[in-house]
């Protein structure tokens, strides 16, 4: 495996790092978004770990800071987030193609990056599957069912609540701290864009952490919150109840690494089998 750090991009003012596996590497390749503000070697060096493991298997990898983010610049040209993401990929794509001579390619993203991946893989024929990590998540009624019931029983929780009001309100007194978070696309949106992603033959593995358990709490809740397309055989789905969103312990990244490895592996086999270490 050869790993080598480039400079790329319609201004040049995108950053990556592309790992080309030796021999044959296939058509697909596999690039990673940032996560959040962090820049492309992940949070706890996640995006290493996982682009490195698949290089040994045989995949082209590419994880790259976007516009803005990491060691990469401003285009400067006055585009929309949609249209600048798109066309990031799109020079990621490029860079790819051209390295390893992929011409499909695998998505994988983390929380903002999940939401970024699906604006691209839900446009863009090129994208053959996704990995959408704490992707889109809206809480539904068996969320609130599980959330609240536990806690209405629990006659502790009400006296710490109690004593807590009189801070609580107090605090409310204050200014409210600034949010910085992308607004989720509406429900039936993404709905549709699933729907669209498996009908032109796209393969999907959502995985989702208990990290983010303010708005998603069960492996039934994929059903709940994007319906029947949930059950078609290209979408894969994990709920790992005791994750961190952030993979900070070394044994939770290992397993999320694994099965992303497992899932290219069964769905997307690379052209020289058997690499696995």
């Amino acid at each position: 495996m050869h790993e080598q750090a480039h400079r790329f991009g319609r201004a040049r003012h995108l950053v990556g790092i592309a790992g080309v596996p030796a021999g044959d590497a296939g058509d697909i390749g596999v690039i990673v978004l940032n996560a959040g503000l962090v820049h492309r070697i992940g949070p706890f060096r996640l995006h290493v770990e996982l682009t490195r493991q698949l290089n040994a298997a045989g995949y082209p990898t590419l994880r790259f800071d976007m516009s803005t983010l990491g060691d990469s610049a401003a285009t400067g040209g006055g585009q929309t987030r949609v249209q600048q993401v798109l066309a990031d990929l799109d020079d990621a794509m490029g860079l790819l193609a051209s390295q390893a001579g992929c011409s499909r390619f695998v998505l994988v993203g983390l929380c903002s990056g999940a939401q970024n991946a699906h604006v691209v893989a839900a446009q863009d024929p090129r994208v053959a599957g996704a990995v959408f990590l704490d992707g889109y998540a809206y809480r539904t009624l068996g969320y609130r069912l599980r959330h609240y019931l536990p806690r209405l029983a629990d006659p502790a929780r009400w006296l710490r609540r109690l004593r807590r009001r009189g801070g609580e309100a107090r605090a409310a007194a204050r200014a409210p701290e600034p949010v910085f978070a992308v607004a989720p696309a509406p429900r039936a949106e993404v709905i549709a864009d699933f729907t669209g992603m498996v009908a032109r033959g796209m393969r999907l593995y959502l995985v989702y952490s208990g990290g983010i358990s303010d708005c998603f709490n069960h492996a039934c809740q994929f059903r709940e919150c994007f319906g029947k397309v949930m059950r078609h055989p290209a979408v894969a789905t994990r709920y790992l109840a005791g994750t961190d969103h952030t993979y900070v312990l070394t044994g939770d990244r290992a397993r999320l690494v694994h099965g992303i490895d497992d899932w290219l592996t069964h769905h997307f086999p690379p052209a020289a089998a058997g690499r696995h270490p």
